[in-house]
């Protein structure tokens, strides 16, 4: 038995006339007759009665049918999951955010993303630093991470997608924020608000590398995880913060975003994902988060 039994079988239940289904089928009626007599044979049951004018079902070709269309749409859905898993249409993937990422582009590429690859089921970690990115794609609990670099992990691919000004939030009332454009060398002696240090925060270190490169020694007061903490507490009058330009999407009362003066004064932002991952879904992913971005 194969399953062009099956489908044989099917045609000539439904049609009730081996001639009719011989039609539909593209072919002759004798070597149709004779599938199904072989089939009868095989299971060992009568599952059509014959007549000069029509064909009918008996009690066990009824039941057969029923398992036989079960088996053929099981069989024909399967290959076409195939077709939509090797064409990058299906499966499921976890995307990791830093903190900018997730206020500025998420919001655009969650749509995106959705739109286009509707059969792929995305779930979204926002609030991520770059060191536990690169963790989760080790261990596999993120697929895709937009992050800053470096990201110093040969495992990893890594495509750097922009770079993103820096600009200083601070609060409306702070002495500097009336001017139109700061300088590093302005935020000499003024409380500082920081990414973490001991979370390896790669702002951290961008940060403290541009004040000093301009002669600057940081005065930090407080060190966080989150960006969108960083930017409450500038709003509350705690001290002042450099980040990516995308942050002043987070729009707080209370806050002012300011240029930050210098041709260095940029961070890159990059998609990354394991170097060992080839399903076409991530690749199809990656492909429309360089398109966005």
């Amino acid at each position: 038995m194969d399953l062009r039994h099956l489908r044989y079988f099917v045609a000539v239940a439904e049609e009730r006339h081996f001639g009719r289904a011989a039609e539909r089928l593209h072919m002759a009626q004798p070597p149709l007759s004779q599938q199904i007599r072989r089939l009868e044979a095989d299971l060992g049951v009568e599952l059509l009665h014959r007549t000069t004018r029509r064909v009918d079902l008996t009690e066990a070709g009824r039941a057969y049918l029923e398992r036989a269309r079960a088996i053929l749409a099981d069989v024909d859905g399967a290959a076409h999951h195939a077709r939509l898993v090797a064409a990058g249409s299906v499966g499921h993937l976890a995307l990791g955010c830093v903190g900018s990422a997730t206020y500025s582009l998420l919001p655009t590429l969650s749509r995106r993303l959705s739109a286009e690859l509707p059969g792929v089921d995305f779930s979204f970690r926002g609030e991520m630093l770059a060191p536990d990115q690169v963790e989760a794609l080790r261990t596999g609990a993120i697929d895709v991470a937009l992050l800053r670099p470096p990201a110093a992990d040969l495992s990893l691919a890594v495509h750097v997608l922009r770079r993103d000004r820096l600009i200083v939030a601070l609060p409306t009332d702070h002495r500097l924020a009336g001017r139109a454009r700061l300088r590093a060398q302005d935020l000499a002696g003024t409380d500082l608000i920081v990414h973490s240090a001991d979370r390896r925060s790669v702002m951290y270190d961008v940060v403290l590398g541009l004040l000093r490169d301009a002669g600057v020694e940081p005065r930090i007061r407080h060190e966080v995880g989150e960006t969108s903490t960083l930017v409450t507490l500038v709003a509350g009058g705690l001290g002042v913060a450099v980040v990516p330009e995308p942050v002043a999407a987070l729009a707080l009362d209370g806050v002012a975003y300011r240029p930050l003066a210098g041709a260095d004064a940029r961070v890159e932002l990059a998609v990354a994902h394991r170097a060992d991952r080839a399903e076409p879904h991530l690749a199809r992913t990656v492909e429309i988060i360089r398109a966005t971005v």
